[in-house]
């Protein structure tokens, strides 16, 4: 395990420190017949190297430990190789979404006995992210569990773990060489846009004027893809879509940043009818906001991405333009993750990329997909950034 094997407050003067240090080298092998380099034993012991190589060379001339190759060993004793996983997560934020990832890791983590979860907060803030990396490795957890936002610095962040030998497992944004978790981007904004182009053909039979798109840009091209498969659904539904120019808006930011930037939007603007394509529910609930506030809420329809609380409580609201949100079930990923990286920590063949569950929140079926919402304690309304 990723613990130091010296412990000084912990040192009994009775204790022979050597034979302490070489139990510690056979309990970081974590599953039968794995093969460690000495620089993993270093990592995972807090050994110097020197002392490190000294105690395997001593544990394989005593016959407990095999030198499989230069430098590389394996154990030939079982240690109990289910020990508990220093399990780092490094969440978004305070956002809905982050908050329902958070508690479905925390109830998963807590019904495993071999989950020990060290939780940062990422704070949607760049810098944030990289201490919380920092700091995630002197802790010596076994995987990180990374949910961060700005793309620029997800190679520092990877480059991080690579270099203390910790795996990690990406949330929504990739991160370089490590496992993805999170939405299938493009089939996302495919369900969201065939939505959108059905309900147009139906309502507005003199055709939609303009194609609004609520981006965020800072995230990358993953995210991206959501808009990408939005414009695609629309057009393999929506007679004359090649007439309409989409217009792209920049949504980074807070609820309030958002709205602010689809009321300048308006203002400039001559009332059309408007279709519009948000990357998450904060962006599309902005959006709704922004055109009733200007007295043409009539004039819009809304998709957004992630069914988050928020936005089913709108979709239950008399006669609203959200014609529905994307739902990606974050209360489900907690199980999903811990199941993931306890398969990548026993050396199980994982996918690259694991996609969650994608459904259409509508009117229609929102209280079927979310019974027990009106059980749940209140939310603050866009208390923070979102990005998921």
């Amino acid at each position: 395990m990723q613990t130091p094997v010296t412990n000084v407050q912990n040192r009994d003067r009775n204790a022979a420190q050597a034979v302490v240090r070489a139990c510690g080298i056979l309990k970081c092998f974590r599953r039968e017949g794995e093969v460690l380099q000495l620089a993993d034993v270093v990592n995972r012991t807090g050994l110097s190297r020197t002392t490190a190589f000294r105690l395997l060379t001593s544990l394989v001339q005593g016959g407990i430990m095999e030198r499989v190759a230069r430098g590389e060993y394996r154990c030939l004793v079982r240690t109990g190789f289910s020990q508990s996983i220093r399990l780092g997560f490094a969440a978004q934020a305070n956002s809905v979404f982050s908050q329902t990832v958070s508690e479905g890791l925390q109830r998963a983590a807590a019904a495993n006995d071999r989950i020990h979860l060290i939780m940062v907060n990422n704070r949607y803030s760049a810098r944030e992210a990289l201490r919380n990396a920092e700091h995630l490795v002197r802790e010596r957890v076994n995987l990180v569990l990374e949910f961060q936002t700005y793309q620029r610095v997800a190679p520092s962040i990877a480059a991080c773990f690579l270099e203390a030998n910790i795996p990690v497992i990406a949330i929504e944004i990739p991160h370089p060489g490590a496992t993805y978790y999170g939405a299938n981007n493009y089939e996302a904004g495919l369900i969201a846009g065939r939505a959108l182009g059905r309900w147009a053909k139906k309502q507005w039979p003199e055709g939609a004027e303009q194609l609004l798109l609520l981006e965020l840009p800072i995230a990358g091209p993953l995210p991206g893809l959501r808009i990408t498969g939005t414009v695609e659904g629309l057009r393999t539904e929506l007679p004359g879509f090649d007439r309409l120019n989409p217009i792209h808006l920049d949504g980074k930011g807070d609820f309030e940043q958002i709205l602010g930037v689809v009321r300048r939007f308006i203002a400039r603007s001559k009332p059309k009818r408007t279709l519009v394509g948000a990357v998450n529910d904060m962006c599309a609930l902005a959006a709704l906001r922004g055109f009733e506030e200007a007295g043409v809420g009539h004039l819009c329809a809304v998709v957004g991405q992630n069914g988050t609380l928020e936005a089913r409580n709108e979709l239950r609201r008399k006669n609203t333009r959200l014609v529905g949100s994307v739902a990606y079930f974050p209360e489900r990923y907690g199980e999903d993750l811990v199941r993931l990286a306890i398969n990548i920590l026993d050396g199980k063949p994982v996918p690259s990329a694991v996609f969650a569950k994608h459904k259409l929140l509508t009117t229609q079926n929102v209280d079927l997909v979310y019974p027990l919402d009106g059980q749940n304690p209140a939310i603050p309304a866009h208390s923070s950034p979102l990005m998921a």
